[in-house]
């Protein structure tokens, strides 16, 4: 999963503010929410980027890829993209072997790869693992969770030197960047990171199918406009997602996090992200 910067797709000018997210992770009712919220907005599905991870966690992966599909949006391919479009064995999420969501990955994984038709997995596969714009006279590049490694972690309390590689393997092969978007993490951050004596952004948009570790049901996307971006919460109906997981066979511990806002382990983040709160 290291040929992030091999597929490239060029997405040109995008004019007037673009929302950014990532994650559906399966669950329809937070997507379907999204897309209510980007029609308020007057957003369509030409400036919609998805960082990835179309189909997870929670219970609806087709439906979920339908919508996500239908809506017209552009997605970067992530790993569950990846793994669930080439049927490989598991989800390739990068978690480290033996951590309680590496354990977990195992039930949402087989309940999403037996739900797939082929024309979603197609789709998927036809994803780029790179895309870039322009908006408001800067260029941006986005990807999954890095240049260097589609699952690769970068978690909000990442080092300013790990940041700036990234940075630097895709201004090597795709040119100057002002920003660069990801996901994989599911929680929203913005950095900005010194290049060669200019700043360059660095943007995580969230994920809007699980919340992000904060006590708060509400999952999190992005809009970016002429001042900069802004993050945002999603209300959706998380009981009704919770409550569809639980008839799906997926109770180890995702759907909790729909109701409560923690996740189910904290033992694959960074020591210094653990708070001693788990779903």
């Amino acid at each position: 999963m290291s040929d992030v910067l091999t597929r490239h797709r060029d997405l040109g000018a995008i004019d007037g503010p673009i929302l950014l997210f990532g994650g559906p992770y399966s669950n329809q009712q937070a997507t379907i929410a999204l897309l209510n919220s980007a029609q308020a907005l007057g957003i369509d599905g030409s400036r919609m980027i998805c960082t990835g991870d179309v189909c997870a966690y929670c219970a609806d992966p087709l439906q979920t890829a339908r919508l996500i599909k239908a809506s017209g949006c552009t997605v970067v391919a992530g790993n569950c993209e990846l793994s669930l479009g080439a049927r490989t064995e598991d989800c390739g999420c990068g978690f480290e072997e033996g951590v309680a969501c590496d354990r977990f990955a195992m039930e949402w994984f087989r309940h999403a790869d037996g739900a797939l038709d082929d024309e979603a997995r197609n789709w998927m596969l036809a994803c780029p693992g790179i895309a870039t714009f322009t908006a408001y006279d800067r260029r941006y590049a986005v990807i999954h969770g890095a240049a260097s490694l589609v699952n690769r972690f970068l978690w909000p309390v990442v080092a300013d030197a790990d940041l700036a590689d990234e940075i630097a393997l895709i201004e090597a092969a795709l040119g100057p960047v002002d920003g660069v978007i990801a996901g994989h993490t599911g929680m929203t951050f913005q950095r900005h990171v010194a290049m060669q004596g200019r700043p360059v952004h660095w943007i995580n948009a969230g994920a809007i199918g699980l919340p992000a570790h904060d006590g708060d049901p509400r999952t999190s996307y992005a809009v970016l406009d002429d001042t900069g971006i802004h993050f945002q919460r999603l209300t959706y109906d998380h009981a009704t997602a919770a409550t569809a997981m639980r008839a799906a066979g997926l109770s180890a511990g995702y759907d909790r996090s729909l109701e409560t806002g923690w996740w189910p382990s904290e033992d694959s983040f960074p020591p210094d992200m653990r708070i001693g709160r788990v779903a």
